[in-house]
């Protein structure tokens, strides 16, 4: 049982692989979270605050990881184009581009007080 559990880890580590060496926005969600965890870690972040934040980084990576799993589904069952598997890609990337503005809302509401308090 214990050998199942830690292949499953295995197998989940390299889903986490597969989306940051196959997507470059993926990245780009990288690199926003390093800037705002060293803006948390400046401006001194609540436990609160930092609960949120993670909370809203993880949820736009969860959000890539769907929408990159939909779209190696779609690709794999639809390889030819179809307007279905189009309107898939695009709904599930929607659902991402959703997931990151409830993010920079979060990263304003948390950040913007901080940032205006310095000038």
């Amino acid at each position: 049982m214990l050998k199942k559990r830690l292949r499953s880890f295995k197998f989940a580590f390299q889903g986490v692989r597969t989306l940051m060496s196959t997507q470059p926005n993926a990245w780009i969600h990288f690199l926003a979270m390093c800037v705002v965890l060293f803006m948390g870690w400046y401006f001194e972040l609540s436990k609160v605050e930092w609960c949120l934040v993670i909370f809203a980084i993880c949820s736009v990576f969860a959000a890539e990881g769907f929408n990159t799993a939909l779209e190696f589904l779609t690709d794999l069952v639809s390889p030819d184009y179809h307007e279905l598997a189009g309107k898939t890609k695009d709904v599930a990337a929607g659902a991402v581009l959703i997931t990151a503005i409830g993010a920079a809302v979060v990263g304003l509401i948390i950040f913007l007080p901080k940032i205006l308090a310095l000038f």
